[in-house]
């Protein structure tokens, strides 16, 4: 059964004749609409950034060289008669039954090629991207050979891009034997080979240049052979931004010798392309999609791991994993120097990452966390000793997959560093300042522990939990920070930011770092007499490694409830930062042992 799903009404997109009198006399023109776009698959990666980005422009736009009529444009995108002249996208869809794609006008599924073909027919520009997805190319041969035996019907002119991928240049020889390095040109892509694997798509290419060349003034034919696609939620680099964010690997793996170089594109500035072919009409038929950058596989698959992970890069034999399938690894293998020269001669491009993934893998990272929503969850948890806030900390944790950051785990960390470091010196005097400091250091955070809370003010354990917190494992996934700070001096040096300061030096409100500073703020809470209960029931052993001995116990007790009586507590750090605190007084289950 079809299934059309529309955002308009039918006069969107029949294109109507307009009838209309004056002075008498009857005058008929064609009611002028902005330019009807096919896409295909606007659900998958490539096709819905290019359906998206283009649902946002207006037609001729890409023509403008002054840069101030963008932000014109942005204020408003209809005309004067009030109508809408952004391009107005339509397209298939693999899915059905996801949400509606806010950025279409029609979405189709399930069409008959009869019905398929009378959706074509409407349109001004049909672009068929087989750059993903091997199934469309028996459909993109079908579109470009149906429409090419309808050409003498068309009420309209149209044009039809091919997005189609660099994998059919895969096996072209060199431009100058002598001389690798020398890259190839768009010209050269008369003489290109393709990989075995995708001599499909190459044929499709010649088909749709051939057919376009036959009544130019009514079919209009471009192919656009596109690198390896990154940004948003990526596509085919999705796996190493997995791998990487997760962390649960002892190493990245990059397969293949990884000195390959890889011709790369933004998804965005893959749009812009066509947006500009659209715009432009060029004389030129064929264009390669690259930004400006040389780089190996494996150099891109560093940059994401140092920028996600803390984990290593390493080669490794393909067979080891299931998640990467053939294809994919196929354009992964792609080396080839290729250098765009039409899109600098011919368009006016708005580039996102001319220079490359590496170059803008912050920007890049961003996106991928954004588009998946992969924010990271910071949490505090607050509350007099015994309450239960290791034990709570430990749940959310496990639950949300955050990291758990206690003051006492964290200086033990660092101290077992800094002997590994002092014990793998190699005497060289000209680390003896280094090494000096280490010890100095070390011995610093031994009297820490020993003193137990008395001395967290210490500015070396301020700066190991700020580490802690800036921590790639903690900027991805979140954290909970367990009983600390304890006072609102400790939280103003802790989440204190010079840069902001700089930047705001009338603001009366503390500074902070917004990279690190929670979102969410329990404090837990419950009676003296409670409290103690729960620590009598411990037996001897955990009581004296808990430092919960009677003594020990009621000491820390009066402290936390001192410093939470005076008119500048850490609480009140959090509320002045309108962070509000959530009070929770738990309810234990009998026989629950007591926790931090």
């Amino acid at each position: 059964m079809a299934y059309i799903n529309s955002h308009c009404k039918a006069t969107d997109w029949t294109r109507p004749l307009h009838i209309a009198t004056e002075g008498g006399r009857s005058m008929a023109k064609r009611f002028q609409l902005s330019k009807r776009i096919f896409i295909n698959n606007i659900d998958s990666y490539s096709s819905k950034y290019i359906a998206k980005h283009l649902s946002t422009c207006v037609d001729g736009e890409s023509l403008e060289e002054d840069e101030g009529a963008e932000e014109e444009n942005e204020v408003s995108r209809k005309d004067k008669d009030g109508h809408d002249e952004r391009l107005q996208v339509v397209g298939t869809v693999r899915n059905k039954d996801k949400e509606v794609k806010g950025f279409a006008l029609e979405e189709y599924s399930a069409l008959s090629r009869d019905e398929l073909l009378q959706c074509l027919m409407k349109c001004d520009v049909i672009v068929y991207n087989i750059s993903e997805d091997t199934e469309v190319i028996d459909e993109a041969t079908w579109a470009i050979s149906a429409l090419h035996s309808e050409i003498d019907h068309f009420r309209f002119p149209k044009i039809f891009i091919l997005v189609s991928t660099l994998m059919t240049w895969a096996m072209t020889r060199p431009a100058d034997p002598d001389d690798p390095e020398v890259p190839l040109l768009e010209d050269d892509y008369r003489r290109k080979r393709s990989h075995p694997n995708f001599k499909e798509q190459a044929s499709v290419e010649k088909l749709v240049l051939k057919l376009g060349k036959t009544k130019k003034s009514k079919l209009t034919t471009y192919v656009v052979a596109a690198g390896l696609q990154y940004g948003m939620g990526e596509g085919i680099f999705h796996f190493f931004f997995k791998a990487s964010w997760l962390g649960e690997l002892s190493s990245i793996p990059v397969f293949g010798s990884g000195t390959n170089i890889v011709p790369t594109i933004h998804v965005y500035d893959l749009a812009g392309i066509v947006q500009n072919i659209i715009d432009h009409k060029p004389k030129a038929h064929y264009f390669v999609a690259v930004d400006n950058s040389k780089n190996t596989l494996q150099d891109i698959v560093k940059a994401i791991a140092y920028e996600l992970s803390p984990e290593e890069v390493k080669k490794e034999d393909v067979n080891i994993t299931q998640e990467i399938a053939q294809t994919d690894l196929d354009h992964l293998s792609l080396n080839l120097r290729i250098e765009q020269v039409l899109l600098r001669d011919t368009f006016n491009l708005h580039w996102v990452c001319e220079s490359g993934i590496i170059d803008n893998i912050s920007r890049v990272v961003e996106e991928y966390r954004q588009t998946r929503c992969l924010l990271p969850i910071k949490i505090c948890l607050l509350g007099p000793p015994a309450v239960g806030k290791t034990s709570v900390a430990a749940q959310l944790c496990n639950h949300y997959k955050l990291h758990h950051i206690r003051v006492k785990d964290a200086i033990e960390e660092k101290m077992k560093h800094l002997e590994e470091m002092l014990q793998c010196s190699d005497g060289d005097s000209k680390n003896d300042d280094v090494l000096q400091g280490a010890q100095e250091l070390l011995d610093s955070l031994k009297d820490c522990l020993s003193q137990n809370t008395e001395q967290l003010d210490n500015q070396n354990v301020l700066r190991i939990i700020r580490e802690k917190l800036s921590s790639k494992p903690c900027r991805n996934q979140g954290f909970v920070l367990d009983g600390y700070p304890t006072t609102y001096e400790q939280a103003k040096e802790l989440f204190y930011d010079e840069d902001m300061e700089q930047r705001d030096s009338r603001s009366k409100l503390p500074t902070y770092n917004t990279k690190i500073i929670p979102e969410y703020i329990f404090s837990l809470d419950a009676t003296n007499e409670f409290l103690k209960e729960r620590v009598l029931q411990l037996p001897q052993n955990i009581a004296e490694e808990m430092h919960y001995t009677q003594d020990e116990f009621l000491q820390r007790l009066s402290t936390f409830r001192a410093e939470n009586t005076e008119d500048k507590t850490v609480l009140n750090y959090f509320d002045e930062l309108e962070i509000h605190p959530e009070h929770i007084e738990p309810e234990y289950e009998g026989g629950e042992e007591a926790g931090e």
